[in-house]
């Protein structure tokens, strides 16, 4: 799950989200990088929920449909995972040499999963060293959660290279995209359809991550509840479309701040439980950058600006990767990039060094 596992030559970042499938890949080396293949395909309600597959050949054959739809030879896939099922955990052990720590993780790990250690896959990284302790960013996932994300993408065709962690994938996009200092302090939401990824970055050291079950569902099914609107007019207003003859713009906007109040609830939370695992050497969150097909709404960055009190940005996933125009439609860049920096960092295991 983590950069010591890198990919070779030749990787596609599939992100299966609960409303999409994104798929990207790059050609270039660090530095000089630019977007080779671009995919985005929605998948039917229901067909993934909280990162789980629940039908799996609509989901292959979505996937399939991605690759075919934008010509994307490629084999090898990195996919993301996300969601309850997925433990991220920084902690401290006692200061022990590689192949100790190696033959000692899990009895670690069972300290900090709650669940069965024989269930999950797990992995590790050093993340920094002191002279009695060792600090550790572990990740653990339930074993047939990945093993469907696995089959998903072989009964598409494609061979699962490796499989990351959405918010680790997240950063990697960031770090590639901003270059960020050591001492930035920088929170990276991504907020999907049904999940919210959640990593607060030091530098380029991820200090926690968190996922939370509410995202642009939410606000697309109270729309609906509490205006009457069909779920496309609904997903119309949610983005800043008109609305339908005899809809209050008031009512609206009240249903949209709703739903921006639980989002930002869960933000402070996390916030929260930051402050309190978080060193003293260690300042507060500078700047929130958000990506996710949620954050394509409406005034949501001056929200969460208003309510945080720090500057709050959309995460460009090609900051620094070029994208030939004659290529990719901008208009059509425009409308999938917000959604795309999972699948980025993803495709970023396949960049060689």
């Amino acid at each position: 799950m983590f950069k010591r596992n890198l990919g070779k030559k030749g990787l596609v970042g599939l992100d299966i989200g609960s409303s999409s499938v994104k798929a990207v890949e790059l050609q270039g080396k660090p530095g000089n990088l630019s977007l080779a293949n671009l995919g985005f395909e929605p998948l039917q309600p229901d067909t993934v929920v909280d990162g789980q597959i629940m039908e799996l050949n609509d989901v292959s054959n979505v996937i399939a449909d991605v690759f075919r739809t934008h010509q994307i030879k490629t084999e090898r896939v990195a996919a993301g995972v996300s969601g309850s099922s997925v433990i991220v955990k920084n902690i401290i052990v006692p200061q022990m040499s590689q192949e100790e720590l190696e033959e000692s993780i899990d009895w670690h790990a069972e300290e900090h999963i709650p669940f069965d250690i024989s269930d999950v896959s797990l992995d590790y990284q050093i993340v920094g060293s002191g002279p009695d302790s060792l600090h550790v960013l572990m990740a653990a996932c339930k074993r047939d959660f990945v093993a469907s994300i696995k089959q998903a993408i072989q009964l598409a065709g494609r061979q699962p290279a490796i499989i990351d962690v959405d918010a680790f994938a997240l950063q990697n996009c960031y770090e590639v995209n901003y270059q960020p200092t050591d001492d930035s302090v920088v929170a990276l939401l991504n907020i999907g359809a049904a999940t919210m990824n959640i990593n607060i970055l030091k530098g380029v050291r991820s200090v926690f991550t968190r996922d939370v079950s509410v995202g642009g569902n939410q606000y697309t099914a109270l729309l609906q509840k509490e205006l009457g609107l069909t779920f496309e007019q609904a997903e119309a207003v949610k983005r800043g479309g008109s609305a339908p003859l005899g809809t209050d713009a008031t009512d609206i906007d009240g249903v949209l701040e709703t739903v921006s109040d639980m989002l930002a609830l869960e933000i402070s939370k996390t916030f929260d439980f930051y402050r309190a695992t978080a060193e003293e050497s260690d300042a507060g969150v500078r700047k929130i950058l958000i990506s996710g097909g949620g954050s394509k709404l409406k005034s949501l960055p001056e929200y969460l600006t208003s309510r945080f009190e720090i500057p709050v940005e959309h995460l460009d996933p090609f900051r620094r990767i070029s994208v030939d125009a004659r290529r990719f439609d901008p208009d059509y860049m425009r409308d999938v990039v917000p959604e795309m920096a999972v699948a980025v960092g993803l495709a970023l295991r396949g960049v060689e060094a």
